[in-house]
């Protein structure tokens, strides 16, 4: 048993909850961000939807906060399956792009179920 599977970091019941967490927060930081640019800043900037600064404000909060749990979820999968830095960083900053996550989440999750797949065959 090597060092690695010895502390759990390569277990894949916890790769899989790892890839869960990552998912969700993916989707959520994804929406957040959505609205925050697409409802938000029209209403703050443009005067649509009524005028004034109440979505930006509240999603910005949100989407800030939900985003640095996104960050944690993506250095807990990526530290798992022993990703490069730079595979995680292109990962997280995929949560700053609007639409980008949704991608990002789809390809991770394809990628990782591909190595689960691999790793029991």
């Amino acid at each position: 048993m090597s060092a690695g599977t010895a502390g759990g970091l390569r277990s894949d019941a916890k790769i899989k909850a790892a890839l869960t967490r990552y998912r969700v927060m993916a989707y959520v930081t994804g929406v957040g961000l959505i609205v925050l640019t697409c409802i938000g800043m029209p209403q703050e900037y443009l005067g649509l939807f009524g005028g004034g600064d109440s979505v930006t404000r509240v999603a910005g909060i949100a989407h800030g906060w939900l985003y640095v749990i996104l960050l944690i979820t993506v250095f807990d999968l990526g530290n798992r399956l022993r990703w490069s830095w730079g595979r995680m960083l292109l990962t997280a900053l995929a949560g700053t792009i609007p639409f980008l996550s949704f991608y990002a989440e789809r390809k991770n999750t394809h990628a990782v179920q591909a190595q689960l797949g691999a790793r029991t065959a």
